[in-house]
């Protein structure tokens, strides 16, 4: 008998544990899922509290309201403390109310978790700049140039600031350098090769220059900037036909630019006083040089320093030439005066070369001695150097 209601209770408890057990993993199960719900919830309103905030943060720093937007993004990392994103844009609202030392902080530590992150270099190179530290400088901003951008013009603006600190610090050669590489990149658009071109044209380096500016205005032909810069590039190659009508045309566009006019008007004289262009008759070639010879003793008058008011000697030294020279100028000028006339240049044509030889010899001595002169001696000085290997 005893042995009956043993048995019946070990089938009633291993019937009940069974069910027991299912339902505690049940109710824990359930309750892991409610605790899950509840940290997703909380992780959601986390985040859309931190974008909120994030979202204000931006509008105010792109209205410059920079104090604000500090107090936008420092709330937005309360929400969010790892994000990067949150923590450059902060850097930035510090950087615009000049809070450097603070903002570096911030960049440094992106920069080290994010070597390759473009923004980041190109600010910490900003901030090299700031603290005139040059390698610093460099290194970022090539780090900036070569790191992950969402688009080129990412890159494009950091090679851009890179030579424009280059050229600020006189660092020409690795500024045209910097050019070079850029110029590989700048495809059909009129504004970018404007841009390409005026910044040959402060590396000196006016054949480039020409070239860009040129693919400009094949896009644009009406490109005022354009046009001047290529009138510019087209006079500092000596390529006077070309830069007159560069020049003309962006003077007919803007009619008030007055570097334009003036270099047009140099650029005039150049080619009215060039006895050596091609196509002319002996007639006005002629004319030519007796207007240059004419030039030539003006300044050789108006010059103490070689002789003055038509004296053939001085009481100072010329600069790099000795009083003898200057006074040979003077006997040189007086031998040759009789012969230059238009009857006496018709008569012997080799006399074209021996004038304006000497009033080239003249106008190089006297500007290295009293200055660049007038127009007119402006323009032999530049037919002396067109033609110096003649």
């Amino acid at each position: 008998m005893t042995k009956g209601p043993k048995r019946l209770a070990l089938s009633l408890y291993l019937t009940r544990e069974p069910v027991t057990l299912a339902v505690l993993t049940g109710a824990a199960i359930v309750f892991f899922l409610f605790v899950t719900g509840l940290s997703r919830l909380y992780q959601a309103q986390q985040e859309s509290l931190a974008d909120r905030w994030s979202a204000r943060g931006v509008d105010d720093l792109n209205a410059q309201r920079f104090r604000v937007a500090i107090v936008d993004f420092r709330t937005a990392l309360l929400y969010d403390r790892d994000n990067a994103a949150y923590q450059l844009s902060l850097a930035e609202a510090l950087l615009g109310l000049k809070r450097t030392d603070e903002a570096y902080a911030y960049l440094i530590n992106l920069w080290e978790r994010q070597p390759e992150n473009g923004v980041v270099n190109l600010e910490l190179a900003r901030i090299a700049v700031q603290k005139k530290q040059g390698d610093r400088a460099l290194r970022f901003y090539h780090n900036a140039i070569y790191a992950t951008w969402p688009d080129f013009q990412g890159r494009r603006k950091a090679r851009l600031e890179l030579i424009d600190y280059l050229l600020r610090t006189n660092a020409r050669t690795q500024a045209e350098s910097e050019l070079i590489a850029l110029e590989a990149n700048v495809g059909e658009d009129a504004a970018q090769q404007t841009q390409l071109g005026n910044l040959f044209l402060r590396v000196q380096d006016y054949s480039r220059a020409l070239a860009a500016f040129r693919e400009s205005l094949k896009l644009d032909p009406k490109n005022e900037a354009a046009n001047a810069g290529a009138g510019v590039a087209a006079f500092e190659t000596a390529q006077y036909p070309a830069a007159e009508r560069y020049l003309a045309k962006a003077i007919s566009l803007v009619p008030g630019d007055a570097a334009s006019a003036a270099l047009l008007k140099t650029t005039d004289f150049v080619l009215k006083m060039d006895p050596f262009r091609p196509q002319l008759s002996d007639a006005v070639r002629n004319q030519i040089v007796v207007n240059a010879f004419t030039t030539a003793d003006d300044r050789l008058k108006a010059c103490p320093l070689l002789g003055g008011t038509g004296e053939l000697s001085s009481t100072k030294p010329v600069a790099g030439v000795s009083n003898a020279t200057a006074q040979d100028l003077a006997q040189q000028w007086e031998r040759l005066k009789p012969q230059i006339t238009e009857r006496g240049l018709r008569r012997d044509p080799d006399l074209v070369n021996a004038a304006m030889n000497l009033s080239f010899q003249i106008e190089r001595r006297a500007s290295g001695s009293c200055g660049s002169g007038s127009e007119a001696d402006k323009a032999l000085l530049l037919i002396a150097n067109l033609h110096a290997e003649n």
